[in-house]
């Protein structure tokens, strides 16, 4: 506390001592009062106790009586949140300093004679000390209007009682007020919890999902490249297949071109002799190589690649059905899938019938 600051502005130094000294709980001076650390700032024992067991209801008490290791507690003064052990408030340090000074002020206080003016009077008695209260009209007043004044029919109660009774009710509700405050708090700090685990959670199945699609996508590439390859082997085999054709049927065209240019100029030979020696041979070549037509040849429709067409309806179907749910969901859908194939396939032989 700073305490030579507030007694330099206030013109008043035990005022303004006083009020450094009352506990924000219960608005009295300091009872037993206890240090919060490391907030520093003090409070009754008693209120402090209070408000430890309504934020921690099933905290041990002194007794016994249940048994837990200890708990939170929460400054009133600057909300900075303490963890106790297991003596709870006891185990907080008690402010002798603050003490000694409460016990020095009330001194100083009993030896001064009482000021003038310091007690409030009654505006219809000004000579008489306002030292009752009218529990009828629920405002303080003097004995005099008690007996001959405005409150004779009125009930009416020491006011020192009244007093006393009335901060009383104000310190409880301060505790129920910071009691509630506590569990406001712990509400609060409940759904923070709340919102990091559920983007923790949410981070978690999306990474989950990630994977899956990406498995899919990998199983689909390496699918696709498997038929790629198929294709591109048959491709090749009738490629090579028809290459040869042509190579046989050039070596067949070069060789039978060869044997005409040979012909014709066996024709232009005058001489009979030389004509015969040669024309036998030459027309036996010819003969063969007519034969030699006779190659290999393409069936019809050998260029077609129809056979590899795929049907991807259904499992397009599949995939658009992707959700999230449970299994039996996903069974119910493709229950209902091979049923429709089923309809399908018995309207089409119908049909034909």
């Amino acid at each position: 506390m700073d305490y030579k600051s507030s007694l330099i502005q206030d013109g008043n130094p035990m005022e303004n001592l006083e009020k450094q000294l009352i506990c924000p709980i219960c608005l009295e001076m300091f009872t037993k009062p206890v240090v919060i650390l490391p907030c520093q700032h003090n409070l009754c024992r008693k209120c402090a106790n209070d408000i430890f067991q309504a934020a921690n209801p099933y905290w041990t008490n002194r007794s016994g009586s249940v048994s837990v290791s200890g708990g939170r507690f929460r400054c009133p003064s600057c909300r900075h949140e303490v963890i106790m052990d297991r003596h709870g408030v006891y185990g907080l340090q008690r402010n002798l300093l603050v003490e000694n000074i409460i016990d020095i002020y009330k001194q100083e206080c009993s030896s001064r004679p009482l000021q003038k003016g310091s007690h409030p009077m009654c505006k219809e008695h000004e000579d008489e000390k306002i030292n009752i209260y009218c529990l009828t009209c629920e405002v303080p007043t003097c004995s005099m209007c008690k007996v001959f004044g405005a409150h004779q029919a009125c009930e009416v109660a020491p006011l020192q009682s009244v007093f006393q009774g009335q901060k009383t009710e104000l310190s409880n509700c301060i505790s129920m007020l910071v009691a509630g405050n506590d569990r406001v708090q712990t509400i609060i700090t409940q759904l923070e919890d709340s919102c990091r685990v559920t983007k923790e959670n949410s981070h978690q199945v999306k990474e989950e999902l990630s994977r899956k699609f990406d498995a899919l996508y990998a199983i689909l590439d390496e699918k696709k490249s498997e038929l790629l390859q198929r294709i591109t082997q048959e491709q090749e085999e009738k490629l090579s297949f028809i290459e040869a054709l042509i190579q046989q049927y050039r070596e067949q065209l070069d060789k039978s071109t060869k044997l005409v240019e040979t012909a014709i100029q066996s024709l232009d030979e005058p001489g009979g002799a030389i004509f015969l020696l040669s024309s036998k041979k030459l027309i036996k070549s010819i003969v063969e190589a007519s034969k030699g037509c006779q190659l290999g040849k393409t069936e019809q429709g050998f260029e077609n690649m129809d056979y590899f067409t795929l049907d991807l309806e259904h499992i397009a179907d599949t995939l658009r059905a992707i959700n999230f749910g449970t299994d039996e969901e996903e069974e119910e859908f493709f229950e209902e899938e091979d049923q429709e194939e089923e309809e399908s396939t018995e309207g089409k032989e119908e049909g034909h019938q």
